[in-house]
């Protein structure tokens, strides 16, 4: 997971306006008629879809998969029909933003659906889970309160919430150097409920580190020719080189945390590519 900004001019205004219209309706319902209203709604909410994939370049938002072969929901964050809080306690969740887009996360299947960890035979999936810090405000409708909040989830949407996160040397996540306290928790359980550690997920993100590593080490072996033999230093492709890793870690990358971590371990974090060199998103 990395951050993800969100950019509204690339959603046309009709579906704005649609969704618009769908939460004025909502308002007027009693409450015994919202959970039926929301479920015959949902073309609202995936009218939304290629806009937020646009966002983060097709890559899920949790794990930053793009795999074509993986269908792609939209998942919203606070869950819009129940939230479940713990194993033994379930409320009505945040109908109120069944329709607001910025409750909406861009989501592979596996990390918003239940499914099965093939490891550890652990359920893994988002689904309707939303746990919050003990002590945390709960928000409702008569009190929408979602800013008091304190949510054990990371939001992918939340640059402080991104920077909580690494991946380790064996491919899997695990609390960055900033990450301290409560923190450590949030980031255990999002990796369990974003089935983050899923295997197919860790493999991928390994062969992302050797693959950096691997170039790291041609870079390095180019500078250090280039120091030994003078006359043949100018050419040599040490700034392609640069290019080419700098290049695994955009957001337009698949699993550019795992290329970002791996140049932290390896102390070459000015490789890291910066927000200047990110690309255009085409709207």
């Amino acid at each position: 997971m990395i951050y993800v900004r969100r950019d509204p001019a690339l959603i046309p205004e009709k579906i704005l306006k649609v969704a618009e219209r769908a939460q004025a309706a909502l308002e007027a319902l009693p409450p015994a008629e919202r959970v039926a209203f929301i479920k015959k709604k949902a073309h609202v909410w995936r009218g939304f879809k290629k806009y937020l994939s646009k966002m983060s370049y097709g890559k899920c938002w949790y794990s930053e998969s793009p795999d074509p072969q993986s269908f792609f929901d939209v998942d919203h964050f606070r869950p819009k029909s129940e939230a479940k809080r713990s194993e033994t306690a379930t409320d009505e969740g945040y109908p109120w933003l069944a329709f607001d887009w910025d409750n909406f996360r861009y989501s592979a299947g596996r990390s918003n659906r239940l499914s099965t960890n093939e490891d550890t035979d652990e359920a893994a999936g988002k689904s309707s889970w939303f746990p919050l810090i003990d002590g945390s405000a709960v928000a409702c409708w008569d009190d929408r309160c979602i800013a008091d909040e304190r949510p054990l989830l990371i939001d992918p949407t939340n640059q402080n919430d991104a920077r909580l996160i690494k991946v380790a040397a064996n491919g899997r996540i695990a609390p960055s150097t900033f990450c301290v306290g409560t923190n450590k928790r949030r980031v255990a359980e999002s990796a369990k409920l974003y089935g983050l550690d899923l295997p197919n997920l860790t493999e991928a993100r390994l062969r992302v580190m050797r693959d950096v590593s691997g170039r790291v080490d041609e870079l390095l072996s180019c500078i250090a020719a280039a120091h030994a033999h003078e006359p043949v230093a100018d050419s040599l492709p040490i700034a392609q080189q640069q290019a080419a890793i700098t290049t695994m870690t955009l957001p337009s990358s698949a699993y550019s945390l795992a290329a970002r971590s791996k140049l932290h371990e390896l102390g070459l974090a000015e490789l890291i590519a910066k927000p200047e060199d990110y690309p255009a998103i085409a709207a």
